[in-house]
């Protein structure tokens, strides 16, 4: 099978000669959703279908457009906001939601109306570049989009608006109590547009977690902290999710609004998650000083969970961290496809994202230990220099308990991490890890049995395969 970051790189570049992806064994059909039965399948499609290829022009499409948003009347925002967007990347958090638009528009009982409204009202590619607000309010100085401000030279005088007519909305077609469940293998605009929001979130995440981890490298160059410093990385991060909050707004779905804004609430939890090691310690008192640092030995400071404990924040972290972002997006996908509460397919959505997001930050884990920096595009042994005790350390101190002292005191002494590294080295904590990852990225299979068979359904199988392969 072709390398998995071969394939990244070459899509990137909508080229044409990407290795592809061996679709993965069958799925088995248990799924814990028990509704709709599995799908069989009749009119099998191509047994390699490579994600990345499938979707190359409408990453590329969607790669440049977005750069469209990130516009601002500063220099310096314009660089640190398009910074990361001009490196290498996997892309898959978009890739997850334009698979599972594909894997689904047509089936919700609503897609007739959604699809209606994508021609005829604010769902048209243009239309959702428009602000909702007068554009003098939103004072939206973003060179890149027509959105123009007023002076500032003299003090605001009160504009009374003139009269608006009704407007013209036309109606949508009834919608009927029996729907056809036919794959349509479309994209929406809604949707190409939420593929760029989620990229958005992700690459503040980027922005802000390399502030809080001093990381000198991301995707092989150097990070923004070190190229722009920390104040810019950390307002470049602020800019892209005010973008992306703009953005969500024109979607026209509360319930996707209210998904992807609890995404960022889980990226912050799962931030606070790791810098204490707990999720039950009490809140730390308010400094006498309103302007003192922040002391993160403080936050440290909290007694340590106990052993049977450490496994659960893990994965409740990673799940914050990480798979948060992929299970909500590909449902926010599928809602934006017209499924309605009750319909399986965007519990298919959060139940994959889910499980894949945990399996691609469990093998990203064992990279930490098994890849050098020059793979990664970022420093190796990361991790334990933090003070982290990702799943191979952890599988690792039940083999060997002296690791125990040291996770609990974040591999803080003299020596702690050249130890760790030889006994985790030793340990089959590197194994167990990507077997506990192609357990979660198996489940994530079992539950696309559901779906139609379709080359989306295809190329979703193949990643369950090609995230737990990956070498970068």
């Amino acid at each position: 099978m072709g390398s998995w970051s071969s394939a990244v790189t070459a899509s990137m570049r909508v080229a044409s000669n990407a290795r592809r992806i061996t679709r993965p064994r069958s799925a088995r059909h248990h799924s814990v959703l028990a509704q709709p039965r599995p799908v069989p399948s009749q009119t099998p499609t191509s047994a390699k279908t490579d994600p990345y290829v499938l979707l190359a022009p409408h990453l590329e499409q969607m790669r440049t457009s977005l750069l469209t948003l990130l516009g601002s009347s500063h220099p310096s925002l314009n660089a640190i906001a398009q910074y990361y967007f001009l490196h290498p990347s996997k892309q898959l958090r978009p890739l997850l939601v334009l698979l599972f638009a594909r894997a689904t528009n047509g089936l919700g009982a609503e897609f007739s109306q959604v699809n209606w409204a994508a021609d005829n009202a604010r769902a048209h590619q243009q239309e959702l570049d428009a602000p909702l607000t007068r554009k003098d309010i939103l004072c939206d100085w973003n060179p890149s989009m027509p959105d123009h401000t007023a002076s500032f030279q003299s003090a605001f005088e009160l504009r009374i608006p003139p009269a608006q007519p009704p407007p013209y909305t036309p109606q949508p077609p009834p919608l009927h109590q029996t729907h056809s469940q036919t794959l349509t293998h479309t994209l929406l605009p809604t949707q190409l547009r939420l593929a760029q929001i989620v990229e958005m979130i992700h690459v503040a995440s980027l922005l802000h977690d390399d502030v809080l981890d001093k990381s000198p490298l991301r995707r092989g160059a150097p990070s923004a902290p070190a190229a722009f410093g920390n104040k810019l990385a950390v307002l470049g991060g602020d800019f892209l999710l005010g973008r992306a909050s703009a953005a969500l707004s024109r979607l026209g779905s509360h319930e996707v609004v209210e998904l992807i804004a609890s995404v960022i609430a889980n990226l912050v939890e799962g931030e606070i998650l790791q810098m204490k090691g707990s999720g039950t310690e009490a809140a730390p008192h308010p400094s006498s000083s309103a302007t003192s640092a922040i002391d993160l030995k403080d936050i440290h400071a909290s007694p340590s969970p106990l052993p049977s404990d450490k496994w659960a924040i893990y994965l409740k972290k990673t799940y914050l961290k990480t798979a948060s972002l992929m299970a909500k997006g590909a449902r926010a996908a599928v809602v934006l496809g017209g499924c309605r509460e009750g319909e399986v397919w965007k519990e298919v959505a959060y139940a994959y994202g889910r499980n894949l997001g945990i399996a691609f930050q469990l093998i990203d884990d064992t990279l930490d230990f098994s890849s050098s920096t020059a793979q990664l595009g970022k420093p190796g042994f990361a991790d334990l220099r933090l003070g982290l005790a990702t799943g191979p350390a952890l599988y690792a101190a039940e083999e060997f308990p002296e690791l125990e002292a040291m996770i609990e005191r974040r591999f803080g002494k003299d020596g702690d991490v050249e130890r760790a590294l030889t006994l985790i080295s030793s340990s089959n904590g590197v194994e167990r890890t990507r077997e506990l990852a192609r357990v979660h990225a198996e489940k994530a299979r079992e539950v696309l049995t559901l779906l139609p068979r379709s080359e989306a359904r295809d190329a979703l199988e193949a990643l369950t395969e090609g995230v737990v392969k990956r070498r970068w």
